[in-house]
């Protein structure tokens, strides 16, 4: 079992666990039971990774909360109903605060597109 992820510098610690391919299947296997809001956390974070106009620094923290989000062993295991996804949904939100600046309102249309396309 994982620690409870505290601040940016112990999350980007996960970002090992990170790929583009990873992330997907995750998605994938969860979408229905994570929920709109974890999934759209996760898909704004990954459309902000993908542009090159953001910070190493910001890269890193994203990584590291994405990374965190595809481990399938973390503080509260994703099988368990109604709890299972809140340290996920408390990784991404801490991403996203943390890297706000870098986030533009293009990346959360590409993420609503994509939900769209997802959940109707």
């Amino acid at each position: 079992m994982q620690r409870e992820v505290k601040d940016t510098t112990e999350l980007t610690k996960y970002g090992k666990h990170y790929s583009e391919d990873g992330l997907w299947d995750k998605i994938r296997k969860v979408a229905k039971k994570a929920g709109r809001d974890v999934i759209r956390m996760a898909l704004v974070l990954f459309y902000t990774l993908k542009s090159p106009k953001v910070n190493v620094r910001d890269k890193a923290v994203i990584l590291g909360a994405l990374g965190y989000f595809i481990l399938p062993v973390d503080l509260i295991p994703d099988f368990i109903p109604a709890l299972g996804f809140t340290d996920d949904f408390a990784a991404l939100m801490l991403a996203l605060k943390a890297i706000s600046e870098s986030v533009t309102p293009e990346y959360e249309a590409q993420a609503d597109a994509k939900l769209l396309e997802w959940f109707g």
